[in-house]
């Protein structure tokens, strides 16, 4: 089944738009043929401002996003593979969606699957949900 990161991230930003809100994506700026402005990000990560009025030739596939776009009044050319997309979110009221991280590499994927399967097949003991693999990063909202 196709990953439906790439519809949410669609739907989410036309809801924004169509709620006369700013949409904000979330990068990883480190994720492999990832494309924006160096000396923008912060611990690996950057916020872009892809509104109607801040962006041009916005397209948004199941591959990635695209558009050109000015940091510090310089035109560039953005490209952000849909895996590196962390989240999207209303710049006003903070509401959108957080994604999980994504591998880039089929090994990881392979790793992460191995990892992730239960040594039985009951869930784990006392209801609660199975722990997360460590060494694996979470993120959460900070308001």
């Amino acid at each position: 089944m196709n990953s439906s990161r790439p519809y949410l991230v669609r739907a989410l930003y036309e809801w924004i738009v169509d709620n006369d809100c700013t949409p904000h994506m979330l990068v990883n700026a480190e994720y492999p043929k990832v494309q924006v402005p160096e000396g923008f990000a912060s611990d690996g990560q950057i916020v872009l401002n892809v509104s109607p009025s801040a962006v041009r030739s916005l397209h948004m596939d199941n591959d990635a996003v695209s558009f050109e776009g000015r940091f510090g009044g310089v035109p560039h050319s953005l490209f952000v593979p849909i895996g590196a997309v962390l989240g999207i979110y209303a710049r006003e009221n903070g509401q959108g969606m957080v994604f999980e991280l994504e591998s880039s590499m089929m090994e990881d994927e392979e790793i992460e699957d191995d990892q992730e399967q239960p040594d039985d097949d009951g869930p784990p003991e006392g209801g609660g949900q199975p722990p997360r693999p460590s060494g694996r990063p979470s993120l959460k909202v900070v308001k």
